[in-house]
Formats: structure tokens, sequence, C-alpha cells
């Protein structure tokens, strides 16, 4: 009797974790930790600083959810940051509550407004639908700027604010923008590990192939937007829970999502590192160029167009196309095992 050669049998398991993934996140939590306690250490020009800096690194990463992984480039999310400004004052001015519960009850309604709005804007498609979200942005600027209630074209001022001690506002308004920065990339991290987020991509890459594998593209593409418009509206009432002074051309103003597309764009699109590389830079760019003037906003544009044109995707893309890497376990892969020999009398 011969005993056939018989290879090795190999097995496999779809994992997500990976060694950097695991850094990643002990990381994290310690640069959480780190910053939660600045109030006690720091001073609170750097908390200032933070407070913008994690605002805008959440309003960043909705807009990366909506642009990079669902293939809606929207060019109207100011909307929401004026929705959350406004209705943090009337929630907390008018409605007696503290900044907390006036975020979460302006959150509700912000699910709302976005749903109801999401039923105008995807009646457009592509360029249509930028368009589209730039003019419903107007309509609630216009609206606004027009309600006596809402100090009309001069805007209002949070009273309930100007009560608290500045540096109780101030540690409050920072604590908030750490949870929203942070939050923000849990929750990217969540929209992208689920189902959602493999629908999400499916849409984005084909609306017919995803539609023929049965997924509801209308119905995918309006959660995403509702969960990308309600993080900006938070992430807006957080912020001006340090400005404390309301205006509609302000809160509405499109310079909001000019600087989501920029930190977007510069860190890279569809990749949940790239707001926050893209956040980076650009108050590093910020600090640097500040005291230029205007000559800030030239530089601003040339380092876009730099990296447009020699990093297609992004600051990040060009750092994993040299060293393959991913920070977050969001990513699906096989890891091979070798199972044990057979045994020859088996085989044979």
């Amino acid at each position: 009797m011969t005993t056939a050669a018989v290879p090795l049998a190999r097995s496999f398991r779809v994992e997500r974790g990976t060694t950097t993934s695991r850094i990643t996140a002990l990381v994290g939590l310690a640069l959480l930790v780190m910053f939660a306690t600045l109030p006690a250490w720091g001073s609170g020009g750097t908390m200032k600083l933070l407070v913008e800096f994690f605002t805008l690194l959440a309003m960043a990463q909705m807009w990366n959810l909506l642009a990079g992984y669902a293939g809606l480039v929207s060019i109207g999310q100011q909307a929401f940051v004026g929705v959350g400004a406004y209705g943090l004052y009337l929630f907390m001015d008018l409605g007696d509550l503290s900044p907390v519960p006036a975020i979460a009850a302006m959150a509700v309604g912000a699910t709302v407004i976005a749903l109801l709005t999401s039923l105008f804007a995807f009646r457009l498609r592509g360029g249509y639908f930028a368009i589209g979200t730039w003019v419903i942005a107007e309509v609630f600027r216009l609206v606004v700027s027009q309600v006596g209630a809402l100090g009309a074209g001069t805007g209002v001022t949070i009273q309930s604010l100007v009560a608290m001690a500045p540096p109780d506002r101030l540690a409050l308004t920072y604590w908030l923008a750490i949870g929203v920065g942070f939050g923000s990339i849990v929750v990217a991290a969540l929209v992208v590990r689920s189902r959602l987020g493999l629908a999400l991509r499916a849409v984005r890459d084909s609306e017919v192939s995803a539609a023929s594998l049965g997924v509801g593209v209308t119905a995918t593409k309006r959660m995403v937007y509702v969960i990308a418009s309600v993080g900006c509206a938070i992430a807006g009432a957080v912020y001006y829970l340090q400005l404390l002074r309301i205006q509609p051309t302000a809160a509405f103003g499109v310079d909001w999502t000019v600087v989501m597309i920029f930190i977007v764009v510069i860190g890279g699109l569809g990749r949940i590192e790239g707001p926050i590389v893209g956040a980076i830079v650009f108050f590093a760019l910020q600090e640097v160029l500040a005291d230029y003037g205007s000559a800030y906003l030239v530089a601003l544009g040339l380092v876009t167009i730099a990296i447009v044109l020699l990093a297609p995707r992004g600051l990040w893309g060009l750092i994993v196309a040299r060293r393959p890497m991913a920070l977050f376990a969001v990513e699906r892969r096989l890891a091979f095992t070798r199972a044990a020999d057979p045994d020859p009398m088996e085989a044979s």
C-alpha cells in the first residue's frame, strides 16, 4: 500500500482587528484621558483652540460619511450647523433647559428636519444634489433671517450661558467638544463596520447593482444623510456654546462646508483616518499662516491644489500606498491558518 501525498489542510477566518488597530485603540484611549484632564493643567487659549478642532473634526467625519462612503457630495451641510446653533438657543433660552438636555432635544429636532429635508434633496442627483443642498441651506438662512423671535438678521445671544461663569462654561464646552470629536470617530467606525456601511459602499459604486442585490438605495442614503446632518447639528451647537452670539449669515455660512471639504480632501476621502489627518494639517496651517491675512486663504487653496494633483487620495492615501495599514478595525480580511496534518493512515 502506498501513501499518497496529501497537501496540508488550510482553514481561514474573517477578522477585522489587527495589531495596528489595537495599538490605535490604546493610543486613542490615552489621548482621551489626556485631553479630558486638560482643564486641570492647560490654558484657556488651548482649550478654545481644541474646541474648534474637535467640532470641525466631527463635521468633517460626517461629511466624509456622506461623500466618501455614500457618494453624496453635499455643499449644504452648513444648514445643520445653523440648525444646531439656533436649536441650542431655542431650548436653552425659550425652553429653559441646561446645555446637555438642550443639545439632546435639539438633536431630536434636527433628526426630524433632516428627514423632511431629504424628501426634497433626494429628488436630485449628482451635481444637482450638491447645488440643491446649498439652496436648501440658503432657504434656511433666509427663513431664520425673517423670524423676529430669532433676532432676524442681527442674530441673538444665548442669555442662559451669559449667567454662567466663563471658566465653567469653557470647561463644559471643552468636555462636550471632546465627546463630539471622539464620538464622531466612533460613530463613523460603527457605521462603516455595520450592514449599513456595506450598503453605502455598494450604493456609492453602483446604485443599479446595489438595488439588484436587495439594497434599499433611497433608504440607505436617507439614513446616512440623517446621521451626518444630526452630527453636524450637534457639533454646531457645541461650537456656539463657546461663541454665545449667533448670526444667520455666520451660522448658515457656506464656509462651514468649505472647511469640511478642505479637511477631508487634504486627509483622504473615504477613510476614517482622512479627516483626522486633514484636521491636524488644517489647524497647523491656520496657526502658521493666520497672521498673513488674505494670503492665508491663498495658501490653503494652493495646498489643496497640490494635494489633489500629487496625492489624489489625500495624505493618508499617500501614506498607506507606501506602507499599508489600517488604524481602525473596520475592513474585513481573511486570516489563513494551517490545520493539523492529516493522519497518513487515513490518506492511504
